[in-house]
């Protein structure tokens, strides 16, 4: 069953992802940026979030990725495209340029849009 149907439960390791009953997270390593996307966008397709909008292509995604080194910034800020229910996310280690995080959100849990855009964390 896709995981727009059925959130992978805390602790569990669905597809090689982890999961903590809110965020599922999973990393893509292809050959190269276009390839990690490629996988990234039929995993989607595949798990029912085929109608989040989505970048183009690989090029038109790393448009979306922060030009700093400096951590404390990626503290607030996603360093990727983000859309709710999903973010793909680059890498805090740069060296890691075909590699992308992504991040699938519980759209049950409550509060779901204070947590998805980290409100409260800015609040504070």
């Amino acid at each position: 069953m896709p995981i727009k149907d059925s959130f992978p439960e805390v602790d569990s390791n669905y597809m090689e992802g982890k999961s903590n009953g809110w965020e599922y997270r999973l990393i893509f390593g292809g050959a190269s940026l276009k390839h990690s996307y490629q996988m990234v966008r039929q995993f989607l397709v595949e798990e029912g979030y085929d109608d989040v909008p989505l970048p183009k292509d690989e090029k038109e995604l790393s448009l979306f990725r922060i030009p700093t080194r400096n951590k404390q910034i990626l503290l607030f800020e996603d360093n990727g495209y983000v859309h709710n229910p999903i973010k793909i996310l680059f890498p805090l280690d740069r060296r890691k340029k075909t590699t992308l995080i992504l991040c699938i959100y519980n759209t049950a849990v409550e509060d779901h849009l204070i947590r998805f855009h980290r409100i409260k964390e800015r609040l504070q």
